[in-house]
């Protein structure tokens, strides 16, 4: 498997809370769940400290027990972390350190795949296209998402209303009825979206974080298999430098509402060499 990767972040004066790696056999990618300025998070640690430490776990246990279940590396990976917490860390609290996990891993005959919360993975091949999401956290909350979509993004009200957004979305988090995103308890991997594809019906793969995909679902700039074409002819750099463009030619988010103006932008893309 041939892999390139292309991360940034969103703003010049904060840590890219983004993380990609891969080795020969597999990718992952990993969205840091931004902690909002003014909420609590009973941790001392942040999302950039999260997937720094996550991350090379990950890819280290779905590449060297390449025979276990991607769920069974990503709850071991989890574990591990939370045991790198301090006493004084709070990993009961809602709002503690996370991030949504993507993982692609090539095995001789299959293709495994796993994601979990809102990364998004992209496959194509003599087998069609398939789009793997995982659309859960978009279902809790949706009186305060639609409330923030009627502000300018990053105004003082979109501000405060984002706060109330994320209070309320923490509720559910990790909660049966819910969604689920890796944070300090382990069986979040348990609901992960799994699945595995023959080989022979899988020629290229994207994994993106929110901030790269949202050329074609949030601003409708591309289509699915056009983004792949991008990303195969162009590489993973192009698809972020189009998604900058267009939020900066829309900043308050006035034709294209959302939470950030822009967001960390991480893409992954995998050439199948079989």
């Amino acid at each position: 498997m041939q892999v390139s990767l292309a991360t940034a972040p969103g703003s010049a004066d904060k840590p890219n809370e983004d993380f990609a790696a891969a080795t020969p056999a597999v990718a992952i990618v990993l969205d840091g769940v931004t902690q909002r300025a003014g909420l609590d998070t009973g941790c001392s640690h942040d999302a950039h400290w999260y997937v720094s430490q996550l991350g090379p776990r990950l890819l280290s246990h779905a590449t060297q027990q390449p025979g276990s279940h991607l769920t069974a590396a990503l709850a071991a990976s989890i574990e591990e972390v939370a045991a790198l917490h301090s006493a004084t860390c709070d990993l009961t609290h809602p709002g503690s350190p996370a991030a949504a996990v993507a993982i692609l891993r090539e095995q001789p005959s299959a293709i495994e795949y796993l994601v979990l919360a809102d990364c998004v993975l992209l496959a194509d091949g003599p087998g069609g296209l398939h789009l793997i999401s995982d659309d859960r956290v978009e279902n809790v909350a949706q009186d305060e998402r639609r409330a923030t979509q009627n502000e300018p993004t990053g105004s003082p009200v979109h501000s405060r209303l984002m706060r109330q957004l994320v209070t309320e979305q923490q509720r559910r988090r990790n909660q049966p009825g819910g969604y689920w995103v890796a944070a300090g308890n382990p069986e979040a991997a348990n609901h992960a979206i799994t699945g595995t594809w023959p080989q022979k019906e899988i020629q290229r793969v994207a994994i993106l974080t929110d901030g790269a995909s949202r050329l074609v679902d949030l601003f409708a700039l591309a289509d699915w298999p056009e983004l792949l074409d991008q990303l195969q002819h162009n590489g993973p750099g192009s698809v972020i430098h189009d998604v900058r463009q267009a939020e900066n030619s829309d900043p308050d988010g006035c034709r294209s509402p959302r939470y950030k103006r822009s967001d960390d932008a991480t893409a992954a893309y995998c050439q199948l060499t079989s």
